[in-house]
């Protein structure tokens, strides 16, 4: 999809004249609505663009990180509005989710909360594609499914959301064993090293979702 620029420049021009009334925000509901008006703003761009924004401790300052949910198709989108973001003081926008470190010991979907320690999963690397497979408790459906949406958001943290789209060939889902380790499975929490140790041999590539 051909960025659209001048949708582009109105979300930028909207963004720099309400990003300080944001971050001074009190009101949460206020807050929720401007946030939904940015949000429908980068629909009107591209309808997988993503956003949220982070505290950089190390600096103190604000990150809008732009991401488009998985979607390869939509990694031209987040370049180009990341490319075209004015200078904003104390802001910094990204592009995509970067790896995390410390990785969050608990991720919360809903009312539910999953530990890194309850996904495992194994992996092929053929012809230059990394192929990888998720295993997890229950899993009737992915649509909808919180422990899938807890894995994509671990992934995001141990891959980084660009790596995962480029790098990653296949992403399947299986019903977890009783026993992982008797089926060869790795921790999910060894997917970075594994990864990192592979990827001078990985070629880039689009994500196929299973």
């Amino acid at each position: 999809m051909i960025p659209n620029y001048e949708k582009i420049t109105e979300f930028w021009c909207e963004v720099v004249s309400t990003i300080e009334a944001l971050l001074q925000e009190t009101d949460e509901s206020r807050a929720h609505g401007l946030l939904n008006h940015y949000e429908k703003q980068l629909k009107r761009i591209d309808g997988n663009l993503t956003f949220h924004f982070e505290r950089n401790e190390s600096n103190n300052r604000i990150e809008m990180i732009i991401g488009c949910d998985g979607y390869a198709q939509s990694i031209a989108a987040v370049l180009s509005l990341v490319d075209a973001a004015p200078l904003m003081d104390g802001v910094q926008v990204i592009a995509f989710n970067n790896r995390h470190d410390p990785l969050p010991e608990c991720i919360r979907v809903g009312d539910d909360d999953y530990a890194i320690e309850q996904f495992w999963f194994s992996h092929r690397l053929e012809a230059g594609e990394f192929h990888l497979s998720i295993y997890l408790d229950e899993l009737d459906t992915m649509d909808g499914n919180p422990a899938v949406e807890a894995v994509m958001i671990y992934l995001d943290a141990l891959l980084g959301e660009f790596d995962l789209m480029t790098r990653v060939a296949t992403l399947c889902w299986y019903d977890k064993p009783q026993d992982p380790l008797d089926y060869g499975l790795r921790p999910l929490s060894d997917v970075r090293d594994l990864f990192d140790s592979l990827r001078d041999q990985i070629r880039l590539i689009g994500v196929t979702l299973h």
